[in-house]
């Protein structure tokens, strides 16, 4: 079974939150849609750990972790792989991809130039 996180840094705002878990509700709500959740890093839950948990404990076998970031800032180049290393030790079965930080697809890039053209 296929299952997604979208990983973000996290805020005591709860209104921080409605942009990623919005991007969580469209990947859910297509046809044949991997399991999805949203983890932080701090301030808020769930956690990667916990998130993780979840979805392994759904069957999750193959995840992709996307980071939520608009580049690859430190919590993308060592907070995260540590997170995903030390997931990858507690359930060796589990194939894990961590894609590049969002805000670095190419598609975004246009999509961000295009609003600022409007």
């Amino acid at each position: 079974m296929k299952g997604v996180l979208l990983f973000g840094h996290g805020s005591r705002d709860p209104a921080w939150r409605q942009p990623i878990e919005a991007v969580a509700a469209r990947i859910a709500a297509r046809p044949g849609a991997p399991v999805v959740r949203c983890a932080y890093l701090e301030l808020c839950e769930p956690d990667f750990d916990s998130a993780c948990a979840e979805l392994v404990g759904l069957g999750v076998t193959e995840l992709r972790v996307l980071p939520m970031f608009l580049g690859m800032g430190r919590h993308a180049r060592e907070d995260l792989p540590a997170l995903v290393h030390a997931l990858q030790e507690r359930c060796p079965q589990l194939s894990i991809a961590v894609l590049p930080p969002v805000g670095e697809h190419p598609s975004a890039l246009d999509l961000f130039a295009d609003i600022a053209a409007l």
